[in-house]
């Protein structure tokens, strides 16, 4: 009886051990079935993850993606989510992506629901709290896109920057939009990226477009702008510094003819010559020094009518310029004597020897020799009292190179050697060097091999110390002696 007892016992130990290791494996798994999906789904997914962080931004109602944009949906919590099913989206995603042949979408267009514009805003105008927002977006987009650009990001500088226009563009008015346009258009020539700049560039001429037609706008804020005149000039001026900033020089300027002309019907002197001096920058800056001349003429007669002394020194310099760059020799002489009386009404003789020596240039460019020799000799005149050395020493090499030119050997060995001194005098070892070179090459011509060594001798000790040209001179010393040395045989 006893051992039957026992038996039962040890049976029920085992029934009971084993329902219990059962019943805790099933536990386990069911578990982890029912655990597992819920942390996936605790988990976000990547793409959305950033969205997901509590914005700190200042204002409830600035957009964090100025950096990422939040979805206005509210979310529900995650214990009453189900995993997503994934789908086959390959099909769908074909039909997505654009075409070889088809550019992507114009990024200053509003193509795209935005979280900050209304879904109606082509139906009604923007109430004062939509304006605002976007308006604060903006100004705060303009800083993302430049620290973005600090920080090496130039896609993201100008997606923020894409966005900002499209909202300035859905404000307006015109005027600070193109302000706007011409600032990332500027960056973006500047960073060479050219697909931004023609989309600006589109832009810009669908505005002025709008300025050149007299069809009436459906539009009432661009109607409004554009048809009060003083709105209209301001829009003008934006749109010409705008092209100045993506570097189309010719359409500013005549955007600025236009600009000049309606000053002049008006006879408003200021704006006259705004324009003026913004025509003839554009001018030069493309080369165009007929047109660029005409204009800082007509500036020239306005300030000397005025006394303007300060503005008709700096006409008188660019006319000066533009007809050297021109290759124009005999207006180039007419304006830098007119510089020289100048500086003489002024009491100024400082800058005249340095003139004279431009004018003795254009003589020798008209092949007028005499005349060039007499004003190469006047300018070095002038200099050396004014101890202005470079200048003084500038006149005789180029006077002994025109008389070297013309077979004048006598006349230019002078000179050079009337440069040597000068340049002592100014303590330039350099042109010092130079000058036994030019005397020493002359000499060779006239065959007077004993100076010429002599010079290049000189000439050498000096590029000892220098440590420059040392071989060019021992070179023209042997190559002379060698001459020399021929010569006598000859003889």
């Amino acid at each position: 009886m006893g051992r039957e007892w026992v038996q039962w016992g040890v049976a029920v130990y085992l029934v009971g051990s084993i329902s219990w290791v059962g019943d805790r494996a099933f536990a386990q798994s069911t578990e982890e079935q029912r655990t597992q999906p819920t942390l996936d789904l605790l988990k976000p997914p990547p793409a959305i993850e950033e969205d997901l962080q509590p914005d700190t931004s200042d204002s409830p109602s600035t957009d964090p993606q100025l950096e990422s944009e939040p979805s206005s949906e509210p979310q529900s919590p995650p214990e009453t989510q189900t995993p997503p099913t994934k789908q086959p989206q390959k099909a769908e995603d074909k039909k997505k992506q654009p075409l070889p042949n088809q550019f992507p979408p114009n990024p200053l267009e509003i193509t795209e629901p935005d979280p900050l514009i209304p879904y109606d805003y082509k139906q009604r105008p923007l109430t004062a709290k939509e304006r605002k927002v976007l308006l604060d977006a903006a100004n705060r987009l303009t800083l993302v896109g430049a620290t973005k650009l600090q920080q090496g990001d130039i896609i993201g500088a100008f997606d923020a920057w894409n966005r900002e226009l499209r909202f300035r563009r859905l404000l307006g008015p015109l005027a600070a939009e193109v302000v706007a346009l011409g600032r990332v258009g500027d960056i973006a020539w500047s960073q060479t990226q050219q697909t931004q700049l023609r989309y600006i560039t589109k832009r810009l001429d669908e505005i002025l477009a709008l300025t050149q037609t007299t069809e009436k706008q459906t539009d009432p804020k661009i109607s409004a702008e554009l048809s009060d005149p003083r709105r209209k000039i301001l829009l003008l001026e934006a749109l010409g510094f705008a092209y100045q900033q993506i570097r189309l020089p010719k359409v500013a300027a005549t955007i600025y003819e236009q600009l000049l002309a309606d000053a002049r019907q008006k006879n408003d002197s200021t704006r006259i010559e705004a324009a003026l001096i913004t025509l003839a920058q554009l001018h030069v800056s493309w080369f165009n020094y007929a047109d660029a001349a005409k204009a800082y003429a007509e500036l020239l007669e306005r300030v000397q009518a005025r006394n303007d002394t300060f503005n008709e020194q700096i006409y008188l310099e660019q006319l000066v310029f533009i007809y050297e760059q021109d290759k124009q020799p005999e207006q180039a002489i007419a304006y830098e004597q007119k510089l020289i009386d100048f500086h003489r009404r002024m009491n100024d003789p400082k800058p005249i020897p340095a003139l004279i020596v431009k004018i003795a240039d254009n003589y020798r460019r008209l092949n007028q020799l005499d005349k060039a020799e007499a004003t190469y000799q006047q300018a070095f005149q002038l200099a050396q009292p004014e101890l202005q050395f470079a200048v003084a020493g500038d006149a005789l090499k180029k006077l002994g190179d025109m008389y070297r030119e013309n077979d004048r050997l006598e006349s230019a060995s002078r000179m050079y050697a009337f440069l040597v001194g000068v340049e002592q005098q100014a303590y330039n070892t350099y042109g010092v060097m130079d000058a036994y070179d030019q005397l020493g090459q002359v000499y060779v011509l006239r065959k007077e091999f004993p100076a010429a060594i002599a010079a290049f001798q000189r000439g050498l000790a000096i590029a000892q110390q220098l440590k420059v040209r040392e071989d060019y001179f021992t070179q023209q010393i042997q190559k002379t002696a060698e001459a020399g040395g021929k010569e006598a045989v000859e003889e």
